[in-house]
């Protein structure tokens, strides 16, 4: 028997390579026409869009300026025919308004022209703003003059309490940790056990991020007042902008809060807004925080007078991890359910690969009828404004009005791109620490020297903490209950059962655990 193979087998094991190295080209060949024809696709796409906004630029000036001569002429015509022709359009305007369907994609048709419009960025110097600001620096913001003297009122009578306007100097000099290395390194290994570094995290806890969602309570506030007055289409407006206000400071927000221990609390009271909010983790497995909060006629979520508006966050994605720039994005319905006359649906847009307008928030208030009443437009991380349908005013072109705007970022901005509101939350001013129970979360070490820039001592505090942590879920099983809220029977929720702040009057807090402190010998022979 010869060794080796005959050349009759080599020859055709090498044609056998050839064709199927002949049929990778083909297919590389049509992968890249295909690449090829969607980029054109898409720069095509791209022009068309610009173009359109264009045109609805200019055509939005030009009907600005024919409705201008239009009001000119009639103001000459005398105000009996004027009067005349005002109530016919808007009886028009009604009728048009009762023939729109809420899940019609045109109805928001004019709210994206707007969007895309420059009117969009020139006018909000007209519109009204918030009654007060948080920094001092700024001073009161302006008020449209037709408003109200009780809403403008609205936080005038809060005292003013100063507050820190920066995060402390590091001590050290920060080294940068790649995710990437991070995963390689840990290929193989239960990554619930991996302690990630203080690098990833920002110097907040989730018990904080979820009181940095009442950064613009003030809209509550005036939401109450105008229930006072009867106006619960303003009311549910206002409500409607405070929900998407909550969205606002994660605009460029990378780093992950800090995983509150079983047990850990916060607590913030913000004379200067008004309120007084208490959190507590109440879960581990499953991961569970529940709050309160108290404000001027309301508390979590319900007003004085008994209305009551629920809703639930919307889809948070994260992109571009490993590779890109990273961000993220907040996309969904949000269905705010009122139990009176109105709720609100709005639709948070998704941003797209070609999108040169992205953050849109799209939706309008219905009465119990499902008719919409009231249309909502703006961006999660810029503003809201709202039209009143059937409102004359509206249709002779007025610029709409301005429930909310967010806040000018910090002069003293880090990596971690903390709202102002966001850097007074960890704030341990003298003499609090005497007054916090030990669970509170600017007590946690780990979390404390990462705000004062020591990142190797918050490196080893992090994983003291979590190795401590382990052991929550043998607390929970063995009949751990939390100490400030309740879980309601045949439910989900949680419900605070007070007494915390009657508790800090007394300086009683024996009833709260040293969490933060070192593990006991025989929890660590577990």
């Amino acid at each position: 028997m010869e060794e080796g193979l005959s050349e009759e087998a080599i020859k055709e094991s090498e044609q056998i390579m050839r064709d199927e190295f002949s049929l990778l080209h083909n297919h590389l060949v049509v992968f890249k026409q295909k690449q090829a024809l969607l980029v054109d696709t898409l720069r095509q796409l791209e022009s068309e869009k610009v173009d359109l906004e264009d045109t609805v630029v200019d055509e939005s000036q030009r009907q600005h300026e024919n409705m201008s001569g239009l009001r000119q002429q009639k103001s000459a015509e005398g105000s009996a025919s004027g009067s005349d022709d005002d109530h016919d359009r808007n009886d028009a305007a009604e009728e048009e308004t009762d023939d729109d369907d809420d899940d019609d994609d045109d109805e928001f048709l004019d709210t994206r022209d707007f969007l895309s419009s420059s009117s969009f960025k020139s006018a909000e110097s007209e519109f009204w703003k918030a009654p007060y600001d948080s920094d001092e620096d700024e001073g009161p913001l302006d008020i449209e003059d037709g408003m109200n003297s009780c809403i403008k009122s609205v936080g005038s009578n809060y005292p003013c309490v100063m507050r820190r306007k920066k995060l402390p100097d590091p001590v050290e000099k920060e080294k940068g940790v790649s995710l990437w290395s991070m995963i390689k390194d840990n290929i193989g290994k239960d990554l619930t056990r991996v302690c990630l570094p203080v690098y990833f995290n920002e110097p907040l806890s989730s018990l904080q991020k979820c009181f940095e969602d009442l950064e613009y309570s003030f809209l509550l506030d005036q939401a109450y007042e105008f229930g006072k007055m009867g106006n619960s289409l303003m009311r549910a407006l206002h409500v409607a902008a405070f929900a998407v206000s909550g969205y606002a400071s994660t605009d460029g927000r990378h780093c992950k809060p800090f995983n509150p221990l079983l047990g850990e609390t916060y607590e913030a009271d913000y004379p200067d807004k008004g309120i007084r909010f208490i959190s507590e983790k109440v879960s581990h497995h499953p991961m569970v925080v529940a709050c309160h909060c108290e404000g001027r006629g309301w508390k979590f979520w319900e007003f004085d007078d008994g209305e009551i508006f629920q809703w639930s966050k919307v889809t948070t994605s994260i992109y571009n991890l490993i590779l890109g720039k990273l961000y993220c994005d907040h996309y969904g319905t949000m269905k705010i359910q009122g139990n009176q006359k109105y709720s609100c649906k709005l639709k948070f847009k998704e941003q797209s690969f070609i999108d040169r307008n992205p953050h849109q928030v799209l939706g309008g208030v219905q009465d119990k009828n499902g008719k919409t009443v009231a249309s909502l437009f703006g961006k999660w991380d810029d503003s809201m404004h709202y039209k009143i349908n059937g409102d004359s005013r509206n249709a002779n072109g007025s610029e709409p009005h301005l429930l909310w705007k967010r806040s000018q970022p910090s002069k003293h901005l880090t990596r971690y791109n903390l709202s102002r509101f966001a850097i007074t939350l960890n704030e341990l001013k003298p003499g609090l620490k005497e007054k916090l129970p030990s669970t509170d979360s600017r007590l946690r070490p780990d979390q404390r020297c990462l705000e004062n820039g020591e990142y190797t001592k918050a490196n080893e505090e992090k994983l003291r903490l979590e190795q401590r942590q382990r052991q929550a879920r043998k607390m929970q099983e063995r009949g751990w209950k939390p100490r400030w809220f309740v879980k309601e029977k045949g439910g989900e929720a949680y419900s605070y059962i007070g007494g915390y702040w009657e508790a800090k009057e007394k300086g009683d807090w024996e009833s709260c655990p040293d969490i933060f402190g070192q593990v006991p010998t025989d929890q660590n022979s577990d």
